[in-house]
């Protein structure tokens, strides 16, 4: 449903790009958007004490599964205040390329064994049958996907999950009388902190585009009309599908 007669700026609740060549900057150029990035979250890592109160023994799991690169910056960070040195032959599974090109950062793939799935961690399941016999560690935040829960039950492996930090609200006090066209969002703690921030926050004719269908649910569990979506078939990226839905306004 169209609710805007034409679209000026967007707010998305996510980190700048380092790089200028990145198509949030070409969706602007396009349309001639005043387009801002503001992270509407940001992760704290948990206290050594409460780490250490879950009871799990890092040197206990050969195997490790990053979902993020936050996962793997606290991984390492944990590893480091506890001075355990990291052995060579521990495995990781990283469930996107993304994670997996970060995970550079910390270990050198030609000791260790990597194997990374392209988008998802359902990519990883051929690779978690080849240790099935192995124990496996997944460091994450205090807020996992259920999907990746319910996945790595399904399939059978001994796993368990170490809690290393948390996702906290960022302070948006200085938007309370800023407004955008399009808000987008890519989590579903991007729409808790919208919330958070401004409890009686009204729609009206804003735009609210989410990516993600967890995202999408969080967005209606708050009574949000989703005017945009993506993934789709049609609408791989969120920049196609706002691309598309300001299109469409003719």
């Amino acid at each position: 449903m169209n609710v805007k007669t034409s679209i000026r700026s967007v707010l998305v609740s996510q980190p700048r790009s380092a790089s200028e060549n990145t198509p949030y900057n070409t969706l602007k150029q396009k349309h001639k958007l005043k387009m801002d990035f503001r992270p509407f979250v940001h992760v704290d890592g948990l206290p050594p004490q409460e780490v250490r109160r879950q009871r799990i023994t890092i040197q206990h799991f050969p195997n490790i599964i990053f979902t993020s690169r936050n996962a793997v910056d606290y991984f390492f960070k944990t590893c480091e205040d506890a001075h355990y040195k990291v052995p060579p032959t521990l495995k990781y599974f990283c469930q996107s390329k993304a994670v997996g090109q970060y995970l550079h950062q910390f270990a050198v793939y030609r000791k260790r064994r990597v194997c990374v799935g392209e988008r998802s961690i359902e990519d990883l399941a051929e690779h978690f049958s080849k240790y099935s016999d192995e124990k496996f560690l997944l460091p994450s935040s205090d807020s996992l996907n259920p999907k990746t829960i319910d996945f790595l039950n399904s399939i059978g492996i001994n796993w368990k999950r170490i809690i290393l930090y948390r996702t906290v609200a960022s302070d948006l006090s200085d938007l309370k009388n800023v407004y955008y066209d399009i808000l987008v969002f890519y989590s579903p703690a991007g729409i808790f902190s919208l919330f958070k921030n401004f409890p009686d926050f009204k729609q009206n004719d804003t735009v609210i585009a989410v990516f993600g269908s967890s995202t999408v649910q969080a967005a209606l569990d708050h009574n949000l009309r989703v005017d945009v979506k993506a993934p789709t078939s049609d609408c791989p990226s969120m920049t196609m599908a706002i691309d598309k839905y300001i299109q469409s306004m003719g």
